[in-house]
Parts: C-alpha cells; sequence; structure tokens
C-alpha cells in the first residue's frame, strides 16, 4: 500500500519561507514522477510544480516560477517543496501526489497521478 504524507506547512508572514515535504511508505514502481499541488479556498485545486524519478526534469506553473523549488532524495524516499517570497495568494492547502506513467507533456494534469496525500495547510498572513 502506497501512502503519501506531507508535513511542513504552517503560518509564515509575506515574504516568509517554508519547506514542505512529502515521504512515500510502501512499494512504488521505478520512474514515478511526483508533483505538488494546492488547493486555496473555494478555488480548485492547482498544478504547482513537477519532478521526475532522477531529478532531471523540473516543471513549474508560472505563479511559483522563481521563487518555489523542487526537489528529491530517493535515498529517503522524500520531494521536498522549498517556498520562498510567499505571499498571500499562496495560502492552500498542498498536497503531493505521485503518478505511475513517469514523465509526460501531461505532467500537470491531476488525472496523471495515481497516489495523493492528504495535505498540509499553509496560511500566508501578518
Amino acid at each position: 500500500q502506497v501512502q503519501l504524507v506531507e508535513s511542513g506547512g504552517g503560518l509564515v508572514s509575506p515574504g516568509g519561507s517554508l519547506t514542505l515535504s512529502c515521504a512515500t511508505t510502501g512499494r512504488t514502481p521505478g520512474g514515478t514522477a511526483t508533483g505538488w499541488f494546492r488547493q486555496a479556498l473555494g478555488k480548485e485545486r492547482e498544478y504547482v510544480a513537477a519532478i521526475n524519478w532522477s531529478g532531471t526534469n523540473i516543471d513549474y506553473a508560472d505563479s511559483v516560477k522563481g521563487r518555489f523549488t523542487i526537489s528529491r532524495d530517493n535515498a529517503k524516499n522524500t520531494v521536498l517543496l522549498q517556498m520562498n517570497s510567499l505571499k498571500a495568494d499562496d495560502t492552500a492547502v498542498y498536497f503531493c501526489a505521485k503518478t505511475k506513467s513517469g514523465w509526460s507533456r501531461f505532467i500537470r494534469l491531476q488525472s496523471r497521478y495515481d497516489y495523493w496525500g492528504q495535505g498540509t495547510q499553509v496560511t500566508v498572513s501578518s
């Protein structure tokens, strides 16, 4: 049974930083890609960033490009999302997800992902 567990969320002031972690338990097939999504209150869930198994392919939504950094440590089965220069608009529940299909031009589509975590709340407020 594959499970994803997010951690690292919390309350941060505008301009601050947070690092989210996505830990995977259970056996996953090789070649999986991991994505981060977020859902603000009253809005649809949206894509944030993704990384392939080897870390050679990385993609960001325009809204976070230059501020967020995704990385992975396969030895620890963990994917990190470093978030800098946070804004109030970044307030949301952040989810990590894995796709068995690996990297493709459809990496931003939620329907491509097979496993999802429960999410961690990030609140940016003064």
